[in-house]
């Protein structure tokens, strides 16, 4: 392709981005995500469990972070547990009903479905609620329950224990 070809092909390229640019500054008019407020007072700045900035941008990384030191090392706190989020921002609407995860109006659809993000979490966990701060598991397969209490499927030995047997 020769110089002149590649210059013509720059000038349709800026040409076609400066006709969208009117679209792309109209973008703002977008209706975002109607977001449903958390039970508990939070601030902008520091948030339920950090800021709300970080916890927008980072969420998934505290959720995987805290789910594997739940199911691989038998670790519970409440800092990034997915039944603390739920308890405090999956809350009523005006009718005094909760929404179930894939609607808008509940608290991790109103992003994920506005981002097109799919996550699985709910298809084991509860998406509600259950007011004491636990979630309880749907029907946990034996082996996701005995990785939930650090234990092997076989013998009934702590992961911990099997592993520094095992040297690693």
């Amino acid at each position: 392709m020769s110089v002149i070809e590649q210059i013509q092909k720059l000038k349709l390229l800026l040409a076609g981005l400066l006709i969208t640019l009117p679209l792309s500054l109209q973008a703002g008019d977008v209706n975002l995500p109607q977001v449903p407020k958390a039970k508990a007072n939070a601030t902008e700045e520091h948030g339920c469990v950090t800021s709300v900035k970080d916890m927008r941008k980072n969420h998934m990384e505290y959720l995987l972070h805290q789910r594997d030191d739940t199911i691989r090392r038998g670790v519970r706190t409440k800092q990034y547990s997915l039944a603390e989020c739920v308890e405090c921002h999956v809350t009523e609407d005006t009718s005094g009903e909760v929404a179930n995860f894939g609607e808008d109006k509940h608290f991790c659809s109103s992003c994920h479905n506005y981002v097109a993000v799919s996550i699985d979490c709910f298809q084991c966990h509860n998406d509600k609620p259950q007011g004491d701060g636990t979630m309880s598991s749907r029907d946990m397969p034996a082996s996701h329950h005995n990785m939930a209490f650090n234990k092997h499927s076989e013998t009934g030995a702590t992961l911990d224990n099997q592993n520094s047997e095992s040297g690693k």
